[in-house]
């Protein structure tokens, strides 16, 4: 382990469980809706690849926005919409829901730590979104990994980037990796902060 990989104090327990017993069965259900609409999305996945793109995005746009309804969380957008074509999009990083509900505003390619490849389930379910993998124990593999993105920057795509590395519940912050910005500066795209709360 590097000593330059971030970690965050919130790994440990962040938010406090105030539910009460009459909330376990509005939870159970979520649960189940949202592992149905999962798995009919990955049953899709195949058929979806083969697309053109703007059919690909919507999809994608619809399948992620039913995530998030299934898992009970309310999109609400404000700002500008994010601009077509190449985009670096910058974002705090506070759960695993903040991959679909990015994905519901605009579809784009993570970039994902290469741990995750390993994850069953999520591995290939990464893998197979077109997400950029860094390996962050590597620092020689940075100027690579920052070349990938630029060419996909170039090549039209959004690519969404945590730049705190980690997560982070709101009781502290992490500090900026700077690497992916270089990417966006390589491939003349705008840059689009967003806030997640």
């Amino acid at each position: 382990m590097s000593a330059w990989l971030p970690s965050a104090p919130c790994s440990r327990v962040c938010v406090e469980s105030v539910g009460s017993l009459a909330a376990v069965p509005r939870a159970l259900l979520r649960l189940a809706a949202l592992l149905s609409v999962l798995l009919f999305g990955i049953a899709l996945i195949p058929v979806v690849g083969r697309l053109p793109a703007v059919w690909r995005d919507r999809l994608t746009r619809l399948w992620c926005r039913t995530i998030v309804r299934a898992a009970g969380v309310r999109l609400r957008m404000t700002g500008a919409a994010p601009p077509g074509g190449g985009l670096l999009l910058v974002a705090n990083h506070i759960s695993w829901m903040d991959i679909p509900l990015l994905a519901a505003v605009r579809p784009a390619r993570m970039l994902a730590k290469a741990e995750i490849r390993q994850w069953p389930v999520a591995g290939v379910l990464t893998a197979s979104s077109g997400a950029l993998f860094i390996q962050r124990d590597r620092l020689r593999a940075l100027p690579r990994t920052v070349e990938r993105i630029a060419d996909s920057l170039r090549g039209g795509s959004a690519v969404v980037v945590f730049p705190e590395g980690s997560t982070w519940c709101g009781r502290a912050q992490g500090r900026f990796r700077r690497a992916a910005f270089q990417a966006a500066l390589d491939a003349a795209v705008p840059v689009q902060p967003v806030h997640l709360h």
